[in-house]
């Protein structure tokens, strides 16, 4: 018995790696399919309101959804680029005002280290064609990675569209995939329970966003920050990407803080404020918005953004939430994986109880029988 466990073990463990291996070879084909099953995820309820209530055909509301989901995102990122090519415009007024508070405290570091700045930041050092010389690898990784990602802007809408059409005929597979192990009732509410998780996700993903881009907001107008909407939602859509958005999304404005007000507290102030909406929106916005059906303990919730970014870079973190709750899902209905299950879940409250509360509650009852 203790041969074929450990057996079980070996096998689990060689597909894990297995699969890991080849989540990285074919990164390039597999990111692209799990962002337009999730997006196709988030835009079906408009897909079927316009079939139900519209009288929309199959093909006519898959394109027309996909088109406003596309539509949508270029207008935003288009406002985006808009509202920073503004704010670049002003970047030299504000690179010389921050010099001008930064000198004195340079002057100060090189008094108290003897390392000169000029020795650091030479003239030579910072000629186009050294630059170019020194970087050229750099560059051409961003060039090539610059095609890979339009070539997904351009497939993840096919996607989209066939996944939304093809909806019936994929869950039809995957149920006769599934008739030897399962039931059709069981394996359709793993998939009733899956597309819930993704659903309820995005969709409190959203809210907490704009939730937070409020936030946000306030805070800065109370600081007095130039664009205080744009930066406070610029730092909210950040949230794509767990727990660091937020602290990278605070950086500019914070820059811009310095640059524009008389003292440095502001721009503490910024970061400040940032990192306490931060507080609140991982231990009370998201826990009560989201709930209980993205039910994944934070030890695993942070592991797996590591594991993912580590495998996929930025895209892997965006990736990592959803994909282990789902992966949650599925372990949790196999009696195999089930311990896995247990381990990826929130902790019960008996496991968070210190011995200390134990004793009192006995002691307690010992002296409630004398």
């Amino acid at each position: 018995m203790e041969t074929k466990t450990n057996h079980h073990i070996a096998l689990d463990f060689f597909v894990v790696i297995a699969t890991v291996f080849t989540a990285y070879i074919l990164q390039d084909i597999i990111v692209p399919l799990l962002f337009s099953i999730i997006l196709s995820v988030l835009l079906y309820p408009i897909v079927s309101f316009l079939e139900r209530k519209l009288r929309f055909g199959r093909i006519l509301s898959a394109i027309v959804s996909v088109i406003l989901l596309c539509l949508l995102i270029i207008t935003l990122f288009t406002a985006i680029g808009i509202q920073l090519d503004e704010i670049i415009s002003k970047s030299d007024s504000y690179v010389f005002k921050i010099e001008s508070k930064i000198t004195p405290l340079i002057q100060q570091a090189e008094k108290s280290t003897g390392i000169k700045t000029k020795e650091i930041i030479e003239p030579d050092n910072l000629k186009m064609e050294k630059v170019v010389k020194n970087h050229f690898s750099n560059i051409t990784d961003f060039l090539f990675a610059s095609g890979s990602i339009l070539g997904t802007m351009v497939v993840v809408p096919l996607y989209m569209f066939f996944f939304l059409l093809y909806r019936k005929f994929f869950i039809s597979f995957i149920y006769s995939l599934c008739e030897k192990k399962c039931s059709k009732e069981d394996a359709k509410n793993i998939l009733t329970k899956l597309y819930n998780v993704q659903q309820n996700y995005l969709v409190g993903l959203l809210t907490v966003m704009f939730i937070v881009g409020v936030l946000n907001s306030i805070g800065l107008l109370l600081l007095g920050i130039d664009y205080p909407f744009f930066f406070g939602f610029l730092c909210a859509l950040l949230l794509l990407i767990p727990y660091i958005g937020i602290i990278i999304g605070s950086l500019l404005p914070a820059l811009v803080a310095l640059a524009t007000k008389d003292s440095f507290w502001y721009a503490i102030g910024v970061i400040g404020i940032f990192s306490f909406i931060q507080f609140i929106e991982g231990n009370f916005i998201t826990p009560k918005i989201t709930g209980s059906k993205v039910s994944i303990n934070a030890f695993v919730s942070i592991l797996s953004i590591v594991v993912f970014a580590m495998l996929w870079g930025t895209t892997g973190m965006i990736l990592a939430l959803p994909i282990t709750a789902s992966l949650k899902v599925l372990f949790d209905h196999s009696p195999r994986f089930q311990i896995y299950g247990f381990l990826l879940g929130e902790p019960t409250e008996e496991f968070l109880k210190s011995r200390a509360r134990r004793r009192l509650k006995i002691w307690k009852q010992i002296r409630k029988n004398k």
